[in-house]
């Protein structure tokens, strides 16, 4: 998104001894103290303090680092902006070409506004060609980012990367080296692309890149790309590994593209509260803004509400969104879920038809497809799409999606050859579990259990049994119910218990939900609480996911009978 290591430049310090001398107290220099400890809220108030006096423009720039990090973007770039104005005017060559960089990654990574990044690029090629020749590797660097040709975009950070080798730059470098990965999956070298990407990440996590922006930004494209890819495992993995870092510095992930990605892992690992809390601020930060991420967000969190067994919030997310490819597969999975499966085919068939062959992330789109033709009792089809899912995995040796292939050929044979149907769904099986994702794992021992349930019972039962429990502790509500009456038509006993999160609502959340037991809407609650609408929404929508419920009906209900 930006190229920060214009920050690390020696001259850097240099000025700001400068102006932390005019300042009383130093305020510029306490600000800059207060990021490098990770402390956005104090450099914030450091920065703003030195504004009120004057307008200096190290305070500009570093409010508009700290505003980055809290999550204000549009103050982020007002401030970046009046920070190149005040360097250009000072004379300042070198910062000012690092403003313009930066509002090269603002505008496209945040805003999808890529006129705006491509002028801001255009600037700071005239100020680096013309003046400071020493930022040409980082100017490589950003335009490699705006380039829509991975080709091209690989060779302009390989030199890039050259640059930043040749003149001890190691953040310049490993931020190179880390999009010519990105460049290299966009073109199919995928594990050639992901070596690179965990060499360039292993660098920045041990401390080579100086400037917590590089981790930002090469966390967030790590999680963009392998959520691309399916590479769950991957994300997983570099999450931990950040960790110290997140503790510090705070969640790197901090745009809506790459959050809702992340949102994406925390759902498949069976965090579902904190894949909510992320999934709805990529919602918000995008919405108005940036069409496409808005789209992918709202998808994402359909899904989990579908998972949930919400499908009229679900519904409600994808209103406004129904057109857009980036939320194909959550449109299509909400008009199965309503058992329109000819409505679902026509979204699917529309978007593949629409999507390069051989793309990893047309893997969703062919696995519901696939689904879909089950469900119109096209079994043949069906077949063919899952063997094309497993080719496109193995080709491109993404184990989750050869498992996801796997799965569905199983449901497909489910009605024709019960013990070639049982082998591949246990070969998922074994790949979620495996890859330590919990509500697939359930999803096919349910499915398991389904195609056993005439032929050994007593198996079908226990694998019944296993997948209940695992929908009950995530609050998957529909697939809870799904099991439970399956465990039922077995002759076994299986009382729904409810999620385990039930009981554990805030002070407030108690409140919201008492006052949904007594019928009001949600304006009617804003004001007798002294909310803003937007703020009892997140409420309620908090309260069904921790009990488990599917509506407000079903949560009115709750309440009353916790009352008496």
């Amino acid at each position: 998104m930006r190229w920060p290591e214009v920050w690390d430049d020696a001259d850097v310090s240099e000025g700001l001894e400068g102006v932390s001398s005019v300042v009383e107290g130093g305020q510029v220099g306490a600000g800059f103290e207060a990021m490098a400890a990770g402390d956005w809220r104090g450099a914030r108030d450091a920065f703003s303090a030195v504004l009120e006096v004057t307008a200096v423009p190290e305070a500009l720039l570093g409010l508009a680092n700290a505003l980055f990090w809290l999550g204000d973007i549009a103050g982020t770039i007002a401030n970046c902006e009046k920070a190149y104005v005040a360097f250009r005017r000072s004379g300042n060559p070198m910062f000012a070409a690092g403003a313009a960089l930066s509002l090269v990654g603002y505008n496209k990574g945040y805003l999808g506004n890529t006129a705006a990044a491509r002028g801001w690029l255009s600037r700071a090629a005239r100020i680096i060609d013309s003046e400071v020749p020493e930022l040409r590797g980082e100017l490589l660097g950003a335009t490699a980012y705006v380039t829509d040709d991975p080709a091209q975009s690989e060779a302009l950070a390989r030199q890039a990367a050259e640059i930043g080798r040749a003149n001890g730059n190691s953040g310049l470098e490993l931020m190179a080296m880390h999009a010519v990965g990105q460049a290299m999956v966009q073109q199919g070298r995928i594990e050639e692309g992901m070596s690179l990407l965990d060499e360039a990440m292993a660098g920045v996590v041990g401390g080579e890149g100086s400037d917590p922006m590089t981790v930002a930004q090469m966390s967030c494209m790590t999680m963009v790309v392998c959520g691309s890819c399916f590479d769950l495992e991957r994300a997983t993995q570099w999450v931990q590994s950040l960790q110290r870092f997140m503790d510090r510095y705070g969640c790197p992930f901090l745009y809506a593209e790459c959050r809702t990605y992340y949102g994406r892992v925390l759902f498949e690992n069976g965090d579902w509260d904190a894949a909510e809390a992320l999934l709805t601020d990529a919602i918000a930060m995008s919405k108005g803004v940036f069409p496409a991420p808005h789209a992918f967000a709202s998808g994402t969190l359909a899904e989990l509400r579908l998972a949930q067994g919400r499908l009229e919030d679900a519904g409600r997310l994808l209103r406004g969104v129904e057109g857009r490819e980036e939320a194909a597969a959550a449109v299509a999975s909400l008009h199965l879920r309503q058992g329109k499966p000819s409505a679902a085919a026509v979204v699917l068939r529309r978007q593949l038809a629409t999507t390069s062959p051989g793309r990893l992330d047309a893997a969703t789109i062919i696995e519901l497809l696939g689904e879909t033709e089950i469900a119109l009792r096209d079994s043949g089809a069906a077949i063919e799409r899952a063997r094309a899912l497993v080719a496109l995995g193995a080709v491109n040796d993404c184990h989750l999606i050869v498992a996801h292939g796997e799965r569905l050929l199983g449901h497909a044979l489910a009605s024709t050859d019960v013990p070639a149907a049982c082998a591949h769904l246990e070969t998922a099986l074994a790949a979620f579990i495996h890859a330590g994702i919990p509500y697939r794992t359930a999803q096919t021992r349910l499915l398991l259990a389904q195609v056993l349930r005439r032929s050994d019972p007593e198996l079908a039962g226990a694998e019944a049994r296993a997948a209940l429990s695992v929908f009950e502790d995530l609050g998957a509500g529909h697939d809870a119910d799904a099991a439970a009456a399956l465990m039922r038509d077995l002759g076994v006993k299986a009382a729904r218990t409810g999620p385990k999160n039930v009981g554990r609502l805030t002070k407030r959340e108690q409140e919201v939900l008492a006052l949904l037991g007594e019928g009001l809407s949600n304006p009617q609650i804003a004001g007798r609480l002294f909310l803003s609408r937007k703020t009892v929404e997140h409420h309620v929508a908090r309260i069904l996911s921790k009990l488990g419920l599917r509506g407000r009906a079903e949560a009115a209900a709750f309440a009353v009978r916790s009352a008496s």
